[in-house]
């Protein structure tokens, strides 16, 4: 079992930045990939982005270049940095973990909320 719990998401305003966290306990061995997803209030969830543990990074295209995602293996947490928020970047991010089983794993989600 893995257990992920977020933090981090909050009131925004167009432009500005706020870094999600998301911290892993429980079978940490056994992560393949973790990354960060998104649903909009409507929409399905989709990939935001996600990291190997080789530090392979993807992105869904409308947040290239201005999200990146990270990881600290060392602290067992992933992080979701976003700068030049847009309003269509208000939904509820979840992080997702997948283990070497094909096993998926998420957190209880965090919202942000854009404040125009």
């Amino acid at each position: 079992q893995v257990r992920l719990v977020e933090s981090g998401g909050g009131l925004v305003q167009a432009g500005g930045s706020l870094r999600l966290s998301c911290a892993a306990s429980g079978s940490i061995f056994s992560i393949r990939t973790m990354g960060w997803y998104r649903q909009a209030p409507g929409k399905q969830r989709e990939l935001v982005a996600h990291i190997t543990n080789g530090a392979n990074t993807n992105y869904v295209d409308s947040v290239k270049g201005r999200f990146t995602i990270s990881r600290n293996s060392a602290k067992n947490a992933v992080y979701l940095q976003m700068n030049s928020l847009k309003p269509e970047d208000k939904a509820v991010y979840f992080c997702h973990a997948a283990t070497h089983w094909a096993q998926d794993y998420w957190g209880q989600g965090t919202q942000v909320n854009d404040s125009s």
